[in-house]
């Protein structure tokens, strides 16, 4: 869950750096709009910024464009499915068929952050969004721009290289790996509408979050004991963080304030991301409650409580699947990495 030292080095600041600039940007462009309240497509695209995080020059224009072409076909897909208002259950449909083909692509292409976590993210968030906050172009162009505008300041300051020869092929395991995919999202999504939460893409994000310790195209002989404490540190991040959202939204802030702190908790959000996850976590859950409430505000009690609650449902949900979907046991040697730095860092994790 860490690599060789809790504490960031110079590597982790300029990254973090680059993603927070992705994402402050565009931010700054909707405040002077009057637009705070726009700030959650913003944000989805600015993501595109975290891939690649240890490839340089071809290889990490290839995975950051990669992972804004499914950020934002997640953000489409969302969009679309708040414009024609549909049900949670139908949201929970598309968003586990979406987790397991985005599972596939991601494997296929060996992405760093691994799995779909973002994409399903993406895709969840923006169906919650109500249809009367602006029209769907609208949305998809701002996230659509603001990936864009990631991955040129991805390249800032990196080295060039050459593409890369490295032959991608869809893992030995991978489809079993979708299929829990599908089965966690798609449970946990399930178990929040019969709970009769609000935010039930809440619990089918975190069904992904465990997943996302498995590695299909890095195969460990330890995945479980991974996926348990992934499972661990993000409950804890998470209750850490909405102790911190809590305190920022009892503060009663306008929107402006609520946007700029957004933008500010990306930065330690990244910073932290393959030191020690469970911190990480502690920044990105309030960043996640105060976009939830500028695009949608409501009594912070039940959106701190239902982000909890979820969380759990999803967390535990994840952890189930793993353990009754085993698939085939695998060598535990790693395959090679087209980046030597890769092989000296720890694999990014999924937030």
């Amino acid at each position: 869950m860490r690599s060789e030292t809790l504490r960031p080095d110079g590597h982790d600041h300029r990254h973090a750096l680059r993603v927070a600039a992705g994402l402050a940007v565009p931010g700054m462009v909707l405040l002077i709009a009057g637009r705070p309240d726009l700030m959650v497509y913003a944000a989805f695209g600015s993501f595109a910024g975290m891939y690649g995080r240890t490839d340089i020059g071809a290889t990490r224009l290839r995975q950051q464009l990669e992972a804004a072409c499914l950020l934002t076909a997640g953000v489409v897909i969302g969009v679309l499915l708040s414009a024609w208002t549909v049900s949670g259950w139908v949201l929970v449909a598309v968003g586990s068929t979406f987790a397991a083909l985005s599972s596939l692509l991601a494997d296929r292409l060996r992405l760093r952050p691994v799995g779909p976590f973002f994409f399903l993210f993406a895709l969840g968030a923006t169906a919650t969004v109500p249809p009367s906050l602006v029209a769907p172009a609208v949305a998809i162009g701002i996230c659509a721009a603001t990936a864009a505008l990631a991955v040129a300041i991805g390249l800032i300051g990196v080295p060039r290289e050459g593409p890369s020869r490295e032959v991608r092929r869809l893992p030995r395991g991978a489809c079993v790996h979708a299929v829990r995919y599908a089965v966690a999202v798609g449970a946990a999504g399930a178990l929040g509408m019969v709970f009769g939460f609000d935010h039930a893409n809440w619990a089918m994000a975190a069904a992904a979050v465990p997943l996302g310790a498995m590695d299909v195209g890095r195969p460990s002989e330890g995945e479980v004991r991974l996926v348990l404490v992934r499972a661990i540190h993000r409950v804890v991040g998470t209750a850490a963080g909405l102790v911190v959202a809590a305190a920022l939204l009892a503060a009663d802030l306008g929107p402006s304030a609520l946007a700029a702190l957004m933008m500010a908790l990306l930065f330690p959000t990244e910073l932290f991301m393959t030191r020690h996850y469970a911190v990480a976590i502690g920044f990105f859950t309030p960043l996640i409650m105060l976009m939830t409430e500028l695009a949608d505000p409501s009594d912070p009690a039940v959106l701190l409580t239902a982000r909890g609650w979820d969380t759990l449902i999803g967390v535990v949900t994840g952890v189930v699947v793993v353990v009754a979907i085993r698939g085939h046991r695998r060598s535990s040697s790693p395959l090679p990495s087209s980046n030597p730095a890769g092989r000296r860092r720890a694999i990014g994790l999924n937030a």
